[in-house]
């Protein structure tokens, strides 16, 4: 089987406007398309992210004070009659305060640097604060030093600014700040005069926001021995004993309520298990996920018709061309790979447009969206892809040719 190209550019170069619209088709499709799976993987990779907490055992409660009067010392001799209250109930395995927890979806962060007087920041860490039940309560893996001593836990009020002497910090964290390997018992200063001496280390832990900036300093996260003593609010981190979840979330704010009615407690949003609050944080990236792959699901199935309806109409334009060539000896398999090189090198020319436009509109969202620079693998696979679906598409209409008869040359057009 011998295929002339010269005579496949010289018939396309008849049909300029046909040829240029599947062309720029293709292009089109691909450009988006590499882009669009490009975010899918990203947005996807998000779902999956370890938080490092034990999620089947833990749940959070969104604790607010219905009397935002009340003083540091009285909020505090609340907050341990709370817990006291939620660690002796029989589901639950310990309880801890907090200002935030991993996946809220924003929260406290601070840049941190080496030095008080550094006026660039080496890089910024997730700020969380909590009792010495913090690591135990949340399943952290503490992989070196130690956790915090009761006697390092300090109350803070609603009004005051307050850095420990003391601090866990992430692995990540760790690694960022000392490259060396040995930060146990090395400072860091997180916006203040006053350094922070790094006692653990724990491996993993998610940062409390899950936005595309943070990207950059995932999972560097730091933990504070402060009990947060706001007058208007707190969360309760409660973990339950092993398949005692249920058990636990229902009982913990009876334990509350009884400790103390003047609290609010939302019956939707207050009480969450994990589950719920990955679902929640990760909305958006599922949400964007499933968009994308309908949208390149569409625009492959709009390119594929376009390929069918064009090729259909050439067929059917050219059957007095494809008798006369039968009748010359032409077999079907001629005429078959007659059609299926033509389109190839349509399908060819928007893929080699389509690359351009798809490295260039990428470098356009790295620029406007901070994204992150897209492999090429997307876009040697988007080419694939687009190659074979032309030729798919194609395969019927040209079929259909390969089966014209030589008698068409006798009928006038």
């Amino acid at each position: 089987m011998n295929i002339q190209i010269r005579p496949i550019l010289t018939a396309l170069r008849r049909h300029k406007a046909g040829t240029l619209l599947i062309a720029l088709q293709i292009a089109l499709t691909l450009a988006i398309v590499c882009n669009a799976l490009f975010i899918i993987q990203q947005r996807m990779a998000n779902l999956s992210q370890t938080s490092g907490v034990d999620e089947a055992n833990v749940f959070v409660i969104a604790n607010m004070w219905a009397d935002a009067g009340q003083s540091t010392s009285q909020v505090d001799a609340q907050v341990r009659a709370d817990l006291l209250a939620l660690r002796q109930l029989p589901a639950v395995l310990d309880a801890t305060p907090a200002s935030g927890y991993p996946l809220r979806g924003g929260g406290w962060d601070n840049f941190v640097t080496m030095t008080p007087d550094q006026t660039e920041p080496t890089t910024d860490a997730a700020v969380y604060t909590g009792d010495e039940h913090f690591i135990d309560t949340l399943g952290l893996k503490l992989v070196a030093g130690r956790n915090f001593r009761p006697d390092e836990v300090v109350a803070m009020g609603t009004q005051q600014t307050i850095t420990p002497p003391a601090a866990i910090v992430s692995k990540a964290l760790a690694d960022r700040l000392f490259p060396d390997g040995n930060a146990l018992g090395k400072s860091f200063y997180a916006m203040s005069a006053t350094p922070s001496t790094i006692v653990g280390i724990v491996d993993p832990l998610h940062r409390q926001g899950v936005d595309q900036w943070s990207n950059g300093y995932a999972g560097q996260a730091l933990i504070w021995p402060i009990r947060q003593d706001d007058s208007r609010a707190i969360y309760y981190i409660v973990r339950a004993k092993p398949g005692q979840l249920a058990d636990a979330m229902r009982e913990a704010p009876k334990a509350l309520f009884a400790q103390s009615r003047m609290r609010i407690i939302d019956s939707k949003d207050g009480i969450q298990d994990y589950a719920t609050i990955r679902h929640k944080v990760y909305d958006s990236d599922r949400g964007m996920a499933i968009l994308m792959g309908i949208i390149c699901a569409v625009l492959l199935a709009i390119t594929a018709a376009g390929i069918v309806g064009l090729t259909s109409f050439w067929v059917g334009q050219r059957r007095r061309q494809i008798g006369v060539r039968r009748a010359l000896g032409a077999r079907q398999r001629d005429i078959l790979a007659y059609f299926l090189t033509e389109n190839f090198l349509i399908s060819a020319m928007g893929a080699v447009l389509g690359t351009v436009l798809a490295i260039a509109f990428n470098l356009w969202t790295v620029t406007h969206f901070e994204m992150s620079r897209m492999s090429m693998v997307y876009v040697g696979v988007g080419v694939i892809a687009l190659l074979l679906l032309g030729q798919c598409a194609v395969l019927a209409p040209a079929l259909r040719a390969s089966r014209v008869s030589p008698v068409e040359a006798t009928r006038s057009v």
